[in-house]
């Protein structure tokens, strides 16, 4: 019985974790830039975009460029912040890889 107590004790403790790296994720914002740093990105939390810089020496140029740049930040705002995301889960979850065999955190 004890084995059970132990368990759901480490279960309790990983849930006061997820719960913190879940409000680490809301907080952590990512950039992504492109064009030599002429369009940067900025998401926040699971994706939401908070900011879009776009250099005035682009405004001149066709508004294809422009766009594509923009989605070129975008895709590497998005890459950063699912890394930063994937990092904080790894450190919420760390120390409960033996908490029953054959479990496996879905990350």
């Amino acid at each position: 019985m004890t084995d059970l107590t132990k368990i759901m004790q480490q279960a309790q403790e990983m849930q006061a974790k997820m719960q913190e790296a879940q409000a680490k994720i809301e907080e952590t914002e990512a950039e992504g830039i492109a064009g030599a740093g002429l369009v940067s990105v900025t998401l926040k939390g699971k994706g939401e975009l908070v900011a879009i810089k776009i250099d005035p020496s682009l405004m001149s140029d066709e508004a294809d460029i422009v766009e594509d740049l923009v989605k070129a930040a975008h895709r590497e705002a998005r890459k950063n912040l699912d890394q930063a995301m994937e990092k904080a889960m790894k450190e919420a979850t760390a120390g409960f890889g033996g908490m029953m065999p054959g479990f496996k955190m879905p990350f």
